[in-house]
């Protein structure tokens, strides 16, 4: 594959923004930059800032990842949400069967092998959950953790892992097993006490899945799981910054709380995300979206209709967020999350050529992965 030079009007490497750069592509790889514009085979104006990489997303393009059995499946949820700037993802398995488990971690699998752009692993959101904060998921698939569960957490061809679990209902040794097989253990759907959330968190729980959202509360006398999130800075936090799932006021709060990068943005997206579709069957119930919110015909929300690159603006304007530290928060602290290489979140030589072109909106002009224009 010869050498694509694109020149790019303005430009944020993950850190500082620069203008009038040109990027040299080859394999899908960034292998420098320079400022030769007259060298350029291509042009593109706005900002080009590093790809988005969201690690919680169940749907898109009409798709329910549990409902996913295909490749093709898979890549339909990424196309949807390309569009609004993501470039890497973790599909999200909401509570399920044993068996459903398997095929989503048997899709997962065949798409790392084909190399699938933008499919970098799973996230396992449940089953091992507190009833009590179930939130969406179905109470009827919530149950302890088994050696069925284990041969699927076990497998070591699902790329980068997540688990989001509630430490009340799996033992501190599972929560450290799980960190030794190198998965990333959230703490989500929770309804713990803060010690109960320290204890995970002591025995190798890294996270917390979806910040105030299905966990117990800050409370003065009881600090829950949100005080436990709050107060341990080396733990990360996924936030919805959606205007439904949390208040403003309150991301706001976190951001002040926990040290720079180790909060970022998910969108917790559910299939009408890249559609015009404002229903969909959800297990035994139905989901309507108004004015922007998923609400399940059992009462509460259910999942989001939210994309990346609102998730940057909202964290802009309503969060009052530099652009650059919302960029990172979509892109550069979750790659740091996963442990991701650490060209990765970035638009550096070395990086995959993994990128979203903004206008001055943060809206999407195009995206980019390894080098391709995907939409």
């Amino acid at each position: 594959m010869s050498v694509k030079r694109i020149h790019v009007a303005q430009f944020f490497d993950g850190e500082h923004f620069v203008n009038d750069k040109v990027l040299s592509v080859d394999a899908g790889i960034i292998t420098a930059i320079d400022d030769n514009v007259q060298q350029a085979d291509e042009h593109l104006t706005g900002l080009v800032a590093p790809g988005f990489i969201d690690l919680q997303v169940n749907g898109g393009g009409g798709e329910l990842f549990n409902r996913t059995s295909s490749v093709a499946g898979v890549k339909k949820i990424l196309l949807a949400h390309a569009k609004y700037g993501t470039t890497a993802m973790l599909p999200t398995l909401i509570t399920d069967t044993v068996e459903v488990m398997r095929q989503a971690a048997d899709v997962i699998a065949k798409a790392i092998a084909q190399k699938t752009p933008g499919i970098i692993g799973i996230h396992f959101e449940g089953p091992h959950l507190s009833v009590a904060k179930k939130g969406a998921h179905s109470a009827d698939f919530i149950r302890p953790i088994s050696e069925q569960e284990w041969q699927v957490l076990s497998r070591q061809d699902l790329g980068k892992v997540v688990v989001t679990l509630a430490p009340e209902n799996v033992l501190p040794s599972d929560i450290t097993k799980m960190r030794d097989l190198g998965i990333q253990v959230c703490l989500g759907h929770t309804n713990a006490s803060f010690g109960q959330a320290q204890q995970g968190v002591d025995a190798g729980a890294t996270g917390f899945t979806h910040l105030y959202n299905a966990m117990s509360p800050l409370q003065g006398r009881e600090p829950g799981v949100v005080g436990c999130a709050l107060l341990n800075d080396d733990t990360y936090c996924g936030l919805i910054v959606d205007g439904h799932h949390v208040d403003y006021a309150a991301c706001q709060l976190a951001l002040k709380a926990k040290p720079i990068g180790h909060v970022f943005l998910v969108t917790d997206a559910m299939p009408p995300v890249g559609t015009d579709d404002t229903q969909f069957a959800f297990f035994d119930r139905t989901v309507s979206l108004e004015n922007g919110k998923l609400t399940s015909t059992t009462g509460e929300l259910a999942g989001s209709a939210l994309d990346m690159a609102t998730a940057v603006r909202n964290t802009v304007i309503h969060l009052k967020q530099p652009l650059a530290q919302a960029l990172k928060m979509a892109s550069l602290y979750p790659a740091q999350y996963l442990k991701l290489p650490a060209t990765h979140g970035r638009l550096i030589p070395g990086s995959p050529a993994d990128f979203v072109q903004l206008n001055t909106q943060q809206q999407v002009i195009s995206t980019w992965i390894g080098g391709a224009r995907v939409c």
